[in-house]
Parts: structure tokens; C-alpha cells; sequence
């Protein structure tokens, strides 16, 4: 059987393969890309004769799978498979898995890295400095005794739970199916927006997520609050977030995510909003956070070709 690992997956070429080698032990076949591509045609080039697929998040249509007459399994090294076309997977019988856990570490500290930004000037501040400037306009806030918003109370969001309360935080959460998380109290949506100074969101794209956060629900929020997205672009209206920040209806966001992946166009509403904090989909991209990736992507790929397939989507 033929693996190919159709894009880099954060890790080094060298230690990637050894990695593949030692969980695989040589059951199949490894070619190995060390570019990333996003043209249908060369991604059909690569992926044509493969039997088991690996990539990140990079965009998998039907146009190119269609053309993947051998293909049985895919190994998608990311948490989420809104990219692949899953109903075409579905179809031909192709087996996806999913990277669940890797980022459970990772994504949490952004947010709180994203939340201390806004709340303490960080960045201005260091321009500040450099400007020759003092802290005028640049007093922040604590985060202690504030009420922490977690919207979608899955690993991440409870490990993002878990960090709200270190830091003195009166955690709610809102989750769609029943979930109970010690220190939290469960809320419905609503009041949540309502009630919290920041709202972090966590929970997966689908069509009942997306565009979750729109113009009323930002209309909830105190004129006080951040909302702060590393989950998917499409689960906030930008376009209703861009007006809530110039109007003065919230007091800043944080966004990880957009629409489509980085880079964006010069011309998003969101990068001429004040007070938006934005980053360019980095929230899972720690070394450690990689390499717990890349294992999780070839231990999927061994419990398929030991009839034992897990994490499947």
C-alpha cells in the first residue's frame, strides 16, 4: 500500500519520516511532499495512485478525489474535516480520521495570550517604548473576578475552563448537547452573551455553527466584552463583528480564524476594525503541539491497517 503525506506537517522532514517508520513498520509504501500546493491539478499529480492520504487542513474536494481510484483512508492531521468533502468520502467508502486532542494545550494558551493583549495593551504598549511614549491610554484590566464565556464545552473548551479559573475567572459555559465541567456553570447562549466580559468560542464548523455569532447575538454582549474566536472564521459573521467594534457595541476581539485561510485579502472588513486583535490561524501551531499531531496521524493510520480504525469521523 502506498501512504502519501501530500503537504509538511510541521515537523521536520528527517524526524517526520522516522516518526511514520516507526509507528508504520514498513507496512506501506511513503512518499513524502515537502511543499504545499492548492491547484487542483497538482494535487491530483500527488494524491492519484496513493492508497492512504495525510495533509492538514488543505482544501480536498470531490474534483480531486474523484481521481483517487485507490484510495481507502485519510489521515487528516487537524481537528476539524470541514475541508474534505466528506459526503463524496462517505459515497466511495473512504475511511477519515481526525487528529482529536493535539491542539488541547496549545489553543488555550492563545486564547489567553489573545485576552491579556487586549486587556493590557501588550502590543501598544511596546510601540509605545519604542515611540518614546509613556502608559497614557495604555491602563488596562484584570482578569480576575471577570466572568469568562466558553462557548462549546468540548476538550479545548474545558481545558480553556480550566485556565479562566486559574486565573481567578467565574467561568459559564454554553454546550449544545448536556455537559457538566467542574467550576463551570452551564448556561444557555444567550444568557451567556449577555452576561460574560469575554465569550471564547470552541466549537466545530457545521451548518448549525456557522455564522452562531451574528449581528444579534453580538448585540447581547456588554459594551465591556471581547469575544474571542480561534475555532473556525466562517462560526463569526465578520462583517457584523467589523460594525459591532466600530460602533463601540464591544470592546475589542481577538480572531484566529478567518473565512478562508491566511493570507487574507487586503480588503477584510475585520482588519480595518478597531480594537481586533488578529493572527494568522497560529492557535494550534506550538512545536510540541505539531509533533503530538504528527503521532496521532500515523497511529490512525496503523489501527487501519490493523482493521482497528479509530478517531473516524
Amino acid at each position: 500500500m502506498k501512504l502519501v503525506i501530500i503537504e509538511p506537517l510541521g515537523v521536520e522532514k528527517e524526524k517526520l519520516l522516522a516518526l511514520a517508520e516507526e509507528k508504520l513498520e514498513g507496512k506501506v509504501e511513503i512518499v513524502y511532499y515537502d511543499t504545499r500546493v492548492t491547484d487542483t491539478e497538482t494535487l491530483i499529480e500527488r494524491a492519484k495512485d496513493a492508497d492512504i492520504l495525510a495533509f492538514s487542513n488543505l482544501p480536498f474536494k470531490k474534483e480531486v478525489l474523484e481521481h483517487c481510484d485507490n484510495l481507502k483512508m485519510i489521515s487528516v492531521a487537524f481537528t476539524g474535516v470541514d475541508h474534505v468533502a466528506m459526503d463524496y468520502c462517505r459515497e466511495r467508502g473512504i475511511l477519515v480520521s481526525n487528529c482529536a486532542g493535539y491542539s488541547n494545550t496549545a489553543v488555550p494558551e492563545l486564547v489567553f495570550g489573545m485576552v491579556l493583549n487586549l486587556y493590557r495593551y501588550i502590543i501598544e504598549c511596546n510601540q509605545a517604548v519604542r515611540e518614546g511614549k509613556d502608559k497614557t491610554g495604555l491602563v488596562g484590566q484584570e482578569l480576575e473576578g471577570k466572568k469568562f464565556g466558553i462557548i462549546g464545552m468540548g476538550a479545548i473548551g474545558t481545558r480553556t475552563a480550566q485556565l479562566a479559573r486559574a486565573f481567578g475567572c467565574e467561568v459559564y459555559g454554553y454546550n449544545r448537547s448536556p455537559r457538566e465541567t467542574e467550576g463551570v456553570t452551564m448556561t444557555d447562549m444567550d444568557t451567556l452573551l449577555r452576561e460574560c466580559d469575554i465569550v471564547s468560542l470552541h466549537v466545530p464548523l457545521t451548518e448549525q455553527t456557522k455564522g452562531l455569532i451574528g449581528e444579534a447575538q453580538l448585540r447581547l454582549m456588554k459594551p465591556n466584552a471581547i469575544l474571542v474566536n480561534t475555532a473556525r472564521g466562517p462560526v463569526v459573521d465578520s462583517q457584523a463583528l467589523a460594525a459591532a467594534l466600530e460602533e463601540g457595541r464591544i470592546a475589542g476581539a481577538a480572531v484566529d480564524v478567518f473565512e478562508t485561510e491566511p493570507p487574507i485579502s487586503e480588503d477584510h472588513p475585520l482588519l480595518k476594525a478597531p480594537r481586533l486583535l488578529a493572527t494568522p490561524h497560529v492557535a494550534f501551531a506550538t512545536k510540541e503541539a505539531l509533533y503530538k499531531r504528527a503521532v496521532i496521524v500515523f497511529v490512525n493510520i496503523a489501527c487501519y491497517l490493523d482493521g482497528k480504525p479509530q478517531n473516524v469521523m
